[in-house]
C-alpha cells in the first residue's frame, strides 16, 4: 500500500495490461493508447526529456533552477490531462494559475536581459540553445495535441495555457543561452 505522499509505487515496471492495446487514464477507465488524452500527455513525456536534455547539456545555474522546476511542473500537466475534467474529478491534481504566473515572471525576468529581436532566430548556437529550441518545438507540439484533445474530451483550459506559456519562456531560455551570440535569419541570404 502506497502512502498519501507517494505519487506512484513501482514495484513492476511490466503490467501485461496494456498488450492488447489499451492503458488506464488517471480516473481508472481504460482507453485506447491511441486516445486523444495519451497522445497529449505522452507528448508532455516526450517534452519533459527534452528539457532534460537541455538541462544536461549545460546551462547557467539560474537557468537550471527554472527548468528542473518546470520538468517537476510538466508532471503536474500529464497528471491534469490524464483525468478528465468532470465533476467527479475536481480534486484531482490541476495547473494553477500561480504555476502559470510563474512562467510569465521568468519569461520577463529573462527577456528583460536579452536585446531587442530584430529578425527570427535559427535554431542552434550553443548546444542549450539548440537543445531548448527542440524542447520549444515539441511543446508547440504538445499545446496542438492537447488542444485537439479538447476537441473531445474535457481538458483543463490552465493546462492548455500552461504549455503555451512554456513554449515562449523556452524561445527566451535558448536565446539567453546563446549568450547574445544568437543565429538570425537573413531573408534571401542565400540568393
Amino acid at each position: 500500500m502506497r502512502e498519501r505522499d507517494e505519487p506512484v509505487r513501482l514495484t513492476r515496471i511490466y503490467t501485461r495490461g496494456g498488450d492488447a492495446g489499451e492503458t488506464s487514464l488517471g480516473d481508472g477507465s481504460r482507453v485506447p493508447k491511441t486516445h486523444p488524452l495519451i497522445a497529449a500527455f505522452g507528448v508532455v513525456d516526450e517534452l519533459n526529456a527534452h528539457v532534460g536534455l537541455a538541462r544536461a547539456a549545460g546551462v547557467p545555474a539560474a537557468m537550471e533552477q527554472i527548468l528542473g522546476r518546470v520538468q517537476n511542473e510538466l508532471f503536474d500537466v500529464g497528471a491534469d490531462l490524464c483525468v478528465p475534467v468532470r465533476e467527479d474529478t475536481a480534486d484531482r491534481l490541476r495547473v494553477t494559475e500561480e504555476q502559470v504566473a510563474a512562467l510569465e515572471s521568468d519569461i520577463d525576468r529573462v527577456n528583460a536581459g536579452l536585446s531587442e529581436l530584430r529578425s527570427f532566430t535559427i535554431p542552434g548556437g550553443t548546444e542549450a540553445a539548440a537543445r531548448l529550441h527542440v524542447a520549444r518545438t515539441v511543446c508547440r507540439r504538445a499545446e496542438r495535441v492537447a488542444l485537439a484533445a479538447a476537441r473531445t474530451e474535457p481538458v483543463d483550459p490552465l493546462a492548455l495555457t500552461y504549455l503555451n506559456r512554456l513554449s515562449d519562456l523556452l524561445f527566451v531560455l535558448a536565446r539567453a543561452a546563446n549568450g547574445g551570440h544568437e543565429p538570425l535569419w537573413v531573408p534571401g541570404a542565400s540568393r
